[in-house]
């Protein structure tokens, strides 16, 4: 059975990299990074052998980082940082909120200009690859994730033609590009902006590929596309003007405030642990 599954993600995954015309270099690229900007609730993560420790901002997250958020909880994270990357050197806002406990919280707000996640509750997700290779006018990068439990929405804009970003969920790959989305585990692939390709395994088994273009998602189990319902719609649109993705954080600061929602200073250590 683990044979079957993982000739049919290798299967997938080539079926991905044709559809979205990325060759893969021959060239072995260096390691690139991700960077957390922003946590609201508690998260935690492990770099291997089943040790955990709590996910604080400024945290740096290279290949093999797996991030763990607990109810209630998300994680902001800049993706594709160069790896010697400080906090001085990102362009990024500062924000600061009041608590939900009525204390004060600041967290580091990504520009419009970088790719950036967001692992969002009770979510499990693995960087299996990011790395890079070319100068800045040429550049092609290449980020894997692997979405093993939950969901995480994002906006993916600065890609080369050969680049490659691409979510893992269960049952199929869903590459992305120039694109405002929201995946789940759970095998629903939402795009609000731009298109997304996905390849999955279908109920007869055999391997499919679709691409879900702006306003719509796919259910990958089904093989069903359908018209972004309103309400997705309208929690994805919420959800990138708080991450300042469509508009300055400035002019959402009141709002911010009136929700409860804070990122951690750099340096907070939480004694939570997500199960």
């Amino acid at each position: 059975m683990k044979s079957m599954n993982k000739t049919l993600t290798w299967l997938m995954a080539a079926v991905l990299s044709l559809a979205l015309i990325a060759p893969a270099g021959a060239q072995t690229s260096p390691a690139r990074t991700g960077k957390v900007v922003r946590i609201k609730g508690e998260a935690r993560y492990s770099t291997g052998k089943k040790v955990w420790e709590p996910l604080k901002v400024g945290a740096i997250l290279k290949p093999g980082t797996i991030v763990q958020t607990a109810k209630d909880s998300f994680v902001d994270i800049v993706v594709n940082e160069d790896e010697s990357a400080t906090a001085v050197t990102l362009k990024m806002l500062t924000a600061t909120s009041a608590a939900s406990s009525g204390g004060a919280g600041v967290s580091a707000t990504p520009a419009p200009d970088q790719d950036v996640i967001r692992v969002l509750d009770d979510s499990y997700l693995v960087f299996d690859n990011m790395s890079a290779k070319g100068d800045a006018s040429s550049r092609v990068t290449e980020t894997l994730l692997d979405l093993k439990k939950g969901s995480i929405f994002g906006s993916v804009k600065k890609q080369t033609a050969a680049s490659r970003f691409e979510v893992k969920i269960p049952n199929g790959v869903a590459g992305i590009r120039g694109t405002i989305f929201l995946i789940s585990a759970s095998g629903k692939v939402s795009c609000l902006t731009g298109s997304v390709v996905a390849a999955f395994t279908g109920s007869s088994g055999d391997v499919a590929t679709q691409v879900v273009g702006a306003g719509n998602e796919l259910n990958t189990n089904t093989g069903e596309m359908s018209p972004l319902a309103a309400a997705s719609s309208n929690l994805i649109s919420v959800m990138s003007k708080d991450s300042n993705y469509a508009e300055s954080k400035d002019k959402d600061k009141k709002k911010d405030k009136d929700k409860g929602d804070h990122g951690q200073p750099e340096g907070h250590v939480s004694n939570h642990k997500p199960s």
